[in-house]
């Protein structure tokens, strides 16, 4: 598991990444991504540093999860010239699903795929905003596998450092890498 080697791109993405005191409640330092969005060069660098991975992992779609993951890994997996997969939150998504349940800080969460959303051991890329406590991305890695597709990696625009997320997610990346772009 390893952190992005180019530091001309994390610092390019990093410096469009707003802090935003005190929200959504009081003593919360909220990492925004709106203004990497918004910039055409940032937004590029970023879209293009994930369709590259894409492909030197061999992946053959990628995965973004509800909701600023869509934002990153849809243009990601065009860039790439591959197939885009949601995972959502539970009943958003039609016909038959694979569901999984995680804990959240204050309760649980359900994340959905659809069952015919891979074919038997495509290669899958994840791809998602931010990397906290690990609960959401190890329920979604866990939903790609129970699908039927192989993890080729995950890729996540900024972890947090100093939350246990990176160590919670060894158990469930069955030797695929994790990479983040920015670590706060």
């Amino acid at each position: 598991m390893t952190s992005t080697t180019d530091p001309v791109l994390s610092e390019l993405l990093n410096s469009r990444i707003r802090d935003v005191r005190d929200y959504p409640k009081p003593g919360v330092l909220f990492k925004d991504i709106a203004p990497l969005l918004a910039d055409a060069e940032a937004f590029g660098a970023l879209t293009r540093a994930l369709a590259g991975r894409a492909k030197e992992l061999g992946a053959t779609k990628v995965v973004g999860l509800e909701a600023r993951g869509f934002v990153l890994a849809a243009p990601a997996a065009f860039a790439a010239g591959l197939g885009f997969v949601p995972i959502r939150k539970k009943g958003k998504l039609p016909g038959e699903v694979f569901s999984r349940s995680y804990d959240l800080e204050y309760g649980s969460a359900t994340l959905e795929v659809q069952c015919d959303a891979f074919e038997p051991g495509e290669r899958v890329l994840v791809v998602d905003d931010v990397l906290a406590t690990g609960g959401t991305i190890a329920a979604s890695l866990d939903l790609v596998q129970e699908a039927g597709a192989e993890l080729a990696g995950v890729v996540v625009l900024m972890e947090l450092g100093f939350l246990p997320g990176r160590a919670k997610l060894a158990a469930h990346l069955h030797g695929a890498p994790l990479e983040t772009l920015v670590v706060v």
